[in-house]
């Protein structure tokens, strides 16, 4: 499986998500510029953390005009799995491929720190590797990290269970029903808060992150080598 870390001007998580997938789970991985116009040959697309033209406007407000989005969103409607984490979070936010809107942390203090998270939907592309409930601990890092939606958008999350992870315990950003993560409708486009690439090795605190990684490429081998 081959995965693109997608760049922009801003970001700074790309080097660990490179590493997380390059050297921890072993499978091809190329960085791909902001500008670029094809992401043809690649398997999965990855948008890391950072602040994306210095988070001007809002979060990921001028990212989602990026040439690549184009082709990032033709890579949803084809059913690649996309990640986005934190700042990706934010940009899949602002281009529409996820319902709701990022507020600043309700602290309006820059958290960094471990937290616990709760595996809401265990059977998807992203968490088939985590057991049902399952709490696991994820690095957090950002000051806009509180998640909303109007309560239309929450009861759809919660009914078609889109909300992937739940924080567990204490909520650092005082986001809407906890909600750490949440994907689209069709299930390929997850959004997190917490950093998985950042907790890949004992070695960093936590290795539950990887599972999310190798859940992708079970999916993945599943659907386009096992069947092939």
């Amino acid at each position: 499986m081959k995965f693109a870390v997608i760049v922009f001007p801003g970001s700074n998580c790309d080097i660990d998500m490179y590493h997380a997938i390059k050297d921890e789970l072993g499978e091809e991985v190329e960085y791909v510029w902001h500008d670029a116009d094809s992401l043809e040959g690649f398997d999965g697309i990855l948008l890391p953390g950072g602040f994306s033209y210095g988070d001007y406007l809002r979060s990921g407000a001028i990212a989602r005009f990026s040439n690549v989005m184009k082709e990032i969103k033709k890579a949803a409607e084809a059913g690649k799995p996309i990640l986005g984490v934190c700042n990706g979070f934010q940009i899949l936010l602002e281009s529409g491929l996820l319902p709701g809107a990022m507020r600043r942390n309700e602290s309006l203090q820059f958290i960094c720190r471990p937290v616990q998270l709760k595996v809401e939907a265990p059977h998807t592309m992203f968490t088939s590797a985590y057991e049902v409930g399952e709490t696991i601990t994820i690095p957090v890092a950002h000051g806009e990290g509180n998640y909303y939606c109007d309560e239309q958008t929450l009861a759809e999350l919660k009914e078609n269970n889109r909300i992937v992870f739940t924080y567990a315990g204490s909520n650092p950003n005082g986001s809407i029903a906890d909600i750490a993560g949440i994907m689209n409708e069709k299930g390929n486009v997850l959004g997190m808060m917490p950093h998985p690439e950042r907790a890949v090795d004992s070695m960093l605190g936590s290795s539950d992150g990887l599972k999310l990684f190798k859940s992708i490429v079970h999916h993945w081998r599943e659907s386009n080598v096992i069947n092939a």
